[in-house]
């Protein structure tokens, strides 16, 4: 039986249906209206292939950037904090390793950086994945899953590049590291290196730099280019004191086995050459009590010389040195007069005259080069080599060739410089590059290296860091160069800030000259250098 109640219930509920409003069928007509709205609200217009791409690829540099367009705001949000907050921590970090870039030497440094390079990498890798995914691929064609899948997935790999990059070169530079400063084979010991003083209380330091040939029909080492770099730590000002290779009958400390040996002087088969000193010490180990004293020996007998303490040397094989050249981009050097070059006669080529940026092999012949030159010319441009190599070396040029530096260095290079102690060198090297270089080299008619007058090499020695220091105030107090008689002074400036003794330089080497033997005769040199020390741009051009 149908009523009117019925009746009426019914006919209004089939149109609320057809109108999809009230009655029991509207919610489903609701739910689905509004579910299509909050899609809309949610994930925005559908994107392209394209637009996924590039919302995919922005978020690699943006963290945040997909999840914000996909209506992931918290997402989003809490990513691009984060990355804000990673950058802010970058930049107080490399602001506070740029008074201290030695840090980053350091082994636990150098672990951390690999570590955390290998961390952000799967991190980003992450990253691009989860932004790809938010902004739900599956809603494109085939095609376009498919395009954007292969390009969200060469993202992920690129993304990673750089920390894969940065890994490589830390462990390539801790292997290298590991490779040139280990352990000294000579039975010596570092002494220990301490953070808060470095230099243990040094006002200079002293570096032996030594270019070492043992290519062609040569047995040994013979180190044909000795320069001591002397660096006043507190300016960076430095001075460069070059030896020449046949500077005769070097004398050596008491503290050196080599004194007993050759109490009056270096005299050996090789006529007491400098560059015979490493070589003889090698190759008598029984004298030296122990095996590869050469360097000791070489450092005891130019410091002594000098009335200077070399604190460490550092060796470069001369072929090898062609090699480092090459990796850096060559070096601009002002070549004074045309250098001929390869064999007795320079037929191999010649390096013009005039500014030139020169190869490693021009590098090398052009220091080496004995073609209508002498052994003092040569030397003259090696220390504009050395010059030039200081002031054109960046750290940018480092990082930019640094693999090709590193396979360049680890066969060329020792030292005994120890490890602990290079981030504290790389700031005092920083200092060199913009501090005062001046020269000085010991050969005719400035000092004659067959009749060397040693109180008169001391003398200058002191002269030249006098000159070079910038305390000057502070160095007229100590005593003067040369006493009364004639004998050097027993303040000889060995770092320390009162000039005192240093151990190599006492006692003072006797101030009589060499008797000068059958064909070593003084003779003039072509090179002017009867000045003092004089400044490499003033020298070399710079």
């Amino acid at each position: 039986m149908t009523g009117p109640g019925a009746e009426a219930g019914g006919v209004p509920g089939a149109a609320d249906q057809r109108a999809g409003g009230g009655g029991e069928g509207a919610p489903t007509g609701s739910r689905r209206a509004a579910g299509t709205r909050g899609e809309a609200a949610r994930f925005g217009r559908p994107l392209t292939t394209a637009s996924l791409i590039g919302w995919t690829a922005l978020s690699a540099v943006v963290p945040g950037a997909a999840h914000l367009r996909a209506g992931n705001r918290r997402t989003g949000i809490a990513l691009l904090v984060t990355f804000g907050v990673a950058l802010v921590a970058l930049a107080v970090l490399v602001l506070n390793l740029k008074d201290n870039a030695g840090v980053v030497l350091r082994g636990s440094t150098m672990t951390a950086v690999m570590v955390g390079a290998a961390v952000f990498a799967l991190a980003w890798f992450a990253l691009v994945l989860l932004s790809f995914v938010a902004l739900r691929p599956q809603r494109l064609n085939q095609t376009g899953q498919v395009v954007s899948g292969i390009v969200a997935g060469v993202l992920c790999v690129a993304v990673m590049a750089p920390f894969a990059f940065t890994a490589n070169t830390v462990r390539t530079a801790g292997q290298l590291l590991d490779d040139v400063l280990a352990p000294a084979d000579d039975g010596s010991t570092p002494s220990p290196v301490r953070a808060e003083d470095p230099w243990n209380g040094r006002k200079r330091v002293n570096f032996l730099l030594v270019g070492g040939d043992a290519a062609g029909n040569r047995i040994g080492v013979r180190t044909d280019s000795m320069t001591v770099a002397s660096v006043n730590i507190a300016t960076g000002n430095t001075v460069l004191f070059s030896l020449p290779r046949n500077l005769q009958y070097v004398r050596f400390p008491a503290s050196s086995p080599l004194r007993k040996v050759f109490p009056n002087g270096f005299n050996d088969e090789s006529q007491g050459l400098l560059n015979s000193v490493w070589y003889y010490a090698d190759n008598n180990p029984e004298i030296m009590g122990g095996k590869n004293r050469g360097a000791q020996a070489l450092k005891d007998a130019i410091g002594y010389t000098l009335g200077l303490h070399i604190d460490y040397y550092a060796m470069v094989d001369m072929y090898g040195f062609a090699a480092l050249i090459d990796a850096v981009g060559g070096l601009k050097i002002r070549v004074e007069q045309d250098v001929k070059w390869g064999g007795k006669f320079g037929t191999a080529g010649t390096i013009k005259a005039g500014y030139r940026t020169l190869n490693g092999e021009e590098v090398l012949w052009y220091g080496r080069s004995r073609v209508d030159s002498d052994d003092f010319s040569r030397m003259s441009r090696q220390r504009c080599v050395i010059g030039a190599l200081a002031q054109q070396v960046t750290p940018t040029t480092v990082l930019a060739n640094f693999n090709k530096i590193a396979a360049a260095t680890r066969h060329m290079f020792r030292t005994d410089i120890p490890r602990d102690l290079l981030e504290h060198l790389v700031p005092l090297g920083m200092k060199v590059r913009n501090a005062k270089i001046t020269s000085l080299q010991f050969v005719p008619p400035l000092i004659y290296t067959g009749n060397p007058d040693w109180a008169k090499i001391r003398k200058l020695t002191l002269e030249a860091i006098r000159e070079s220091m910038s305390d000057r105030a502070a160095v007229a107090a100590t005593a003067s160069p040369m006493t009364s008689g004639g004998t050097t002074a027993s303040a000889a400036p060995s770092g320390s800030p009162t000039g005192s003794v240093s151990p190599s330089a006492s006692p003072s080497p006797s101030p009589t000259r060499t008797p000068v033997v059958a064909g070593a005769s003084p003779h003039s040199t072509p090179t002017p250098n009867d000045k003092p020390a004089k400044s490499l741009s003033e020298l070399c051009g710079f």
